[in-house]
């Protein structure tokens, strides 16, 4: 390709960007224009991708850290040649368009992941590296490398200042992910003015400490230069920062103001662009034709690149076939085991913490579901998450599949978030459930994305004892059950652990929080798959006279021992009570309203829920008749005996309210 097109194919994306933001009235023009050379050298002479295949496999990823510019991405997607057409540029951020106001995964073909909030892409970007490291090792053969691709992310100064690019960049030097290439658009805007007001640290440097390779371009408008070091950062065996000194909204009146970040330039303000960099159009998303030639040409080379992949898989499926049908298998969304079926699965004894169940269940899961990647930040003896018959990923053993993510929960969760996006993983993290509070922003992107990471959170409830209110989660259940599309279970004993396990592994195509508690709970002669309807009747008590229960008793996790000894107590003092196991108030949700009446009757208005956490959200199934024994206040550092007995959860407190309610 000429200089001249490839000029022309800068200002081209440039200006699409432009017009698009300034059509939407609405948008982010300073990072296209500041930040189109480096992307596309990057995207036209370093990327191996195929526009006609956005899933191939082995394509190179790009992830759009700094979300706000997807104008740039959009821009990006059409002029190579991806499913996104000018008249989606000109819808862009407009209802029902795939050019939505950032990036959303599944919605838009070469959309690589839902970034978010600043940051989160660099977390993402080392979750994709990461996973392609371990597929690597797991299935490359020394003729035949069928994974083998490169992860670059795009970044600016705001993504730099967010403490999950910090715990991300960090793990990945410690890992030392070699695959893994940051764009640093350094341009010294953000939206309040200039870093210089808050950001002044030598970002070089502190790269340099965490173990990455650091090269600087000191001109972003320097294609060579751009090209230069992309290929450099191929060569080592580090994770790579190439920081880019560009200028915001460059060319613009506005340029290298804060005025340009999140506004459009304005009819007058594109026109002085165009101007100012030679661009003779005045017609808006315009591409010339010089640029669309050169472009189908290179398509031309793109595809070849998955054709010769395609080339290599098939001398791999003749020389490799039992690799080739276990990389089928983990590429599968169906299970290699039917969880439902194997009695194995079900069989279990013991009055156990449901953590201690879930290790258990783990660990029969692990030896049947090859491609279980997870682990902890930094808890895996409390969460009790480590798969035995596996050994730990480090950089000297890529095939191991125990993770240890450090003390990193935020950075922990956005990675997870990655291998689920990536393909071929079945990912799970864990941590104490305060602790969600830190996850929680990639929590939320789990959902939106429906992604189906398994989320391991111990120590659910006042349980936690001597640690003390800063460790005890009081409002996380009803902050998780809020996220849209996030399942969350709390199970109440070892057999509907593994309900829970079972239902995020096979039944679900979102994220799966499962509840757990420190503290040991029976278990239960009548629990077991009546946990996949959510919520279901463990023991029942009928008045004769009135043919129904007079109250029904509901409960999860470890409170469901105490409405089911409360019950024979209530039957000698002549109340009949219905006991509910409601493990996953979500997937009760799902059932129709006659599935939910067979629980819940809405003839028996006398109701009761009990939790050892926040009561928001239990009045819905209580009703105006009911009442809800849960924590609304902070919990205390004791003992956790003392501390159920504090907050009136136990099985005397239980019987008591129970009498009052029906006196």
């Amino acid at each position: 390709m000429s200089k001249l097109v490839c000029e022309k194919r800068i200002n081209t994306l440039r200006f699409l960007s432009a017009d698009a933001v300034q059509k939407a009235n609405s948008g982010h023009p300073g990072l296209p224009l500041g930040a189109a050379p480096m992307s596309a050298v990057l995207w036209g002479n370093v990327m191996k991708h195929n526009p006609k295949n956005p899933k191939w496999q082995n394509r190179d990823r790009f992830i759009l850290s700094a979300g706000h510019g997807s104008s740039l991405l959009y821009s990006l997607l059409h002029v190579f040649g991806y499913n996104v057409s000018i008249e989606d540029l000109k819808n862009f951020r407009q209802m029902d368009s795939k050019t939505p106001g950032h990036p959303e995964y599944g919605h838009t073909d070469g959309v690589e992941i839902t970034t978010g909030p600043l940051g989160q892409g660099i977390a993402n970007a080392v979750g994709f590296a990461w996973a392609e490291s371990h597929l690597a090792a797991k299935f490359n053969k020394p003729d035949a490398k069928i994974v083998d691709h490169y992860t670059y992310v795009l970044c600016g100064d705001g993504c730099l200042q967010e403490g999950v690019s910090a715990e991300a960049v960090s793990l990945a030097g410690t890992l030392r992910f070699g695959k893994l290439i940051l764009l640093y658009d350094s341009n010294d805007i953000t939206i309040e003015g200039s870093t210089g007001i808050s950001f002044t640290e030598d970002v070089g440097k502190r790269f340099e400490a965490y173990g990455w390779d650091v090269q600087k371009v000191t001109d972003g408008n320097d294609r060579a230069a751009i090209l230069n070091a992309l290929e450099n950062a191929k060569k080592t065996d580090k994770p790579s920062l190439i920081e880019v000194k560009t200028i915001i909204g460059y060319g613009s009146p506005k340029q290298g103001t804060a005025a340009v970040h999140g506004s459009p330039l304005g009819a007058e303000g594109v026109a002085d662009a165009k101007k100012k960099l030679n661009w003779p159009h005045e017609e808006t998303f315009y591409v010339p034709e010089d640029v669309k030639a050169a472009m189908a040409e290179w398509l031309k080379t793109a595809q070849s690149w998955e054709d010769d992949w395609n080339a290599l898989v098939e001398k791999y499926k003749s020389a490799y076939p039992d690799a080739w049908k276990e990389w089928e298998i983990w590429h599968s969304t169906k299970l290699p085991v039917d969880l439902d079926n194997w009695d194995e699965f079900w069989q279990y004894e013991g009055n156990i913490a449901t953590r201690a169940s879930s290790e258990i269940v783990l660990n029969k899961l692990s030896k049947v579901v090859p491609n279980l990647f997870g682990g902890s930040a930094d808890l895996a003896p409390s969460t009790l998450t480590i798969m035995k018959d596996r050994k730990s990923y480090t950089k000297e053993t890529p095939c191991g599949s125990n993770l240890h993510f450090g003390i990193r929960e935020h950075a922990m969760t956005a990675i997870a978030n990655a291998f689920a996006a990536y393909g071929g993983l079945r990912p799970y993290v864990a941590g104490f459930f305060v602790f969600s509070d830190y996850m929680k922003p990639a929590m939320r992107l789990s959902a939106l994305m429906k992604l189906p990471v398994i989320y391991i959170m111990t120590h659910d409830s006042i349980g936690v004892g001597e640690d003390g209110p800063t460790h005890q989660p009081i409002e996380q259940l009803a902050s998780l059950r809020s996220i849209p599309g996030f399942t969350v279970f709390r199970p109440c004993d070892t057999k509907e652990t593994a309900v829970a396990w079972a239902y995020a592994l096979n039944k679900t195509d979102g994220p799966t929080a499962l509840i757990l508690t420190r503290q040991n709970l029976p278990l239960l002669p009548e629990t077991g798959k009546g946990a996949y309807k959510g919520a279901y009747v463990l023991k029942d008590s009928v008045n004769p006279a009135t043919g129904k229960p007079d109250i029904l008793l509901m409960a999860s996790g470890s409170e469901v021992e105490l409405i089911y000894n409360a019950q024979p107590i209530l039957q000698e003092a002549g109340i009949h009570a219905r006991v509910i196991s409601v493990p996953s108030l979500e997937v009760f949700e799902t059932l129709s309203d006659a599935e939910k009446e067979e629980v819940m009757p809405k003839s028996v208005r006398a109701r009761l829920a009990v939790e050892a956490a926040s009561s928001f959200g239990w009045h819905k199934y209580t009703g105006l008749d009911g009442d809800v024994i849960g924590i609304d206040t902070f919990g205390a550092s004791a003992p956790a005996p003392s501390l159920f007995k504090l907050f009136g959860l136990t099985v005397d407190a239980v019987v008591e309210r129970v009498k009052n309610m029906q006196s």
